[in-house]
């Protein structure tokens, strides 16, 4: 049976459509796919993002058992600072990609995929070994909240009961949290957004979450808040270009194959300057001194059929054109008004301006690689 998350009788009474995501009933859809995305995209929108996994890790030796068991440098976090990162297996295959805030000196907070959450507590606890470290599973007890958009932080300023703190939001920057209340309780805010535009992202105490949704929802309507569910949610971060676990991402996947090489950090050291270890380390050196595979690159739709996951891109239009790679996440774009896909092709026709094709259920529907992300929100 479906986690129902603690915001279920709200998206009840809202009459969503509820479909079953990672284990969890949770929200496809209030009013229509198009309505939603674009009022994030104008104005803003308030997702549900409970069923994400949420990891507390604390103890003396806590930044460095993430340095050991995550590919980034999270021992050199700044304190209420964000990181993302990822969890990978030995052979370099990305187990989840994660973002990791800092409380305290000895306290990590990680957020995980809510399919891989499970997945992300087994592989903590068998990298433990001789770390001082306590890993806690602290979902159960955990509701997180999203206002995305233009207006996110008017609609933030507005709501009743949710206060700074003695911080600023408005200073707050990218890839960093605060403290807040509400209603007198504890509040951890986050701008790590996943849709491209800005916004925030409150963590709570899963019993306050009803009245913190309904507190958003009543101080945003005079800014055109609406409740988005997980369909607007994909089309937002496709056209941000973000990847999504098990699209762009799983286990047969090195973060360098997704063009996300960046986030593995070969120059972590110890006291002495020697280099740490760290899950993945040797496959992942290799792999970032080799020739890729395959190349992750967007592509813009040249007709109105949209690509979709799984669909085979080919060489050109021509019946006999071969496979050269396949859409991991495609769809129409509402926001360019044309479809737009991410796919895995081969490198020597991944260069921005390519003609391709995909194969669109029997028809060869032609794209044109371009550069991500597909959108950027204007500054």
């Amino acid at each position: 049976m479906d986690t129902l998350s603690p915001l279920h009788a709200e998206h009840v009474a809202l009459g969503a459509a509820l479909t079953s995501f990672a284990g969890w009933q949770m929200p496809l859809r209030y009013t229509s796919d198009i309505a939603e995305h674009t009022a994030v995209r104008t104005a803003a929108g308030l997702f549900d993002l409970s069923h994400m996994g949420e990891i507390g890790v604390t103890g003396p030796d806590a930044g460095r058992f993430l340095d050991y068991a995550l590919v980034g440098n999270l021992s050199t976090l700044r304190l209420l600072g964000a990181r993302y990162t990822m969890i990978c297996a030995e052979d370099g295959g990305v187990v989840d990609d994660l973002i990791v805030y800092r409380d305290t000196e000895d306290t990590f907070l990680v957020v995980a995929n809510a399919s891989n959450h499970e997945t992300v507590l087994a592989a903590f606890a068998e990298r433990t070994a001789g770390f001082d470290v306590t890993v806690e599973d602290r979902s159960p007890q955990t509701a997180l909240i999203a206002v995305q958009g233009p207006r996110a932080l008017e609609i933030l300023r507005a709501t009743a009961g949710l206060a700074e703190a003695g911080h600023d939001a408005e200073t707050l920057k990218y890839y960093a949290a605060m403290p807040m209340t509400f209603q007198g309780e504890p509040v951890l805010v986050a701008r790590t957004g996943y849709t491209g535009e800005d916004g925030f992202e409150f963590f709570l105490a899963a019993g306050l979450a009803p009245a913190l949704w309904q507190a958003f929802l009543a101080a945003g309507e005079p800014f055109g808040l609406v409740p988005a569910g997980l369909s607007a949610r994909d089309s937002l971060r496709l056209e941000a270009g973000m990847p999504l676990y098990g699209n762009e991402l799983d286990r047969t996947t090195t973060p360098h194959d997704a063009g996300l090489g960046r986030v593995v950090k070969l120059d972590k050291v110890d006291a002495d300057g020697n280099p740490l270890p760290f899950v993945g380390r040797a496959a992942l050196e290799a792999r970032g001194q080799s020739e890729p595979a395959r190349v992750l690159v967007g592509l813009e739709g040249l007709g109105r059929r949209a690509a979709r996951h799984g669909y085979p891109v080919v060489l050109s239009t021509a019946d006999d054109a071969p496979a050269i790679g396949t859409v991991t996440s495609g769809a129409p774009s509402p926001t360019l008004g044309h479809p737009v896909a991410m796919a895995y092709v081969s490198p020597e026709v991944s260069a921005p301006g390519t003609e391709l094709a995909v194969d669109v259920r029997g028809r060869r529907e032609p794209v044109r690689v371009v550069a991500l992300p597909f959108y950027r929100r204007p500054r």
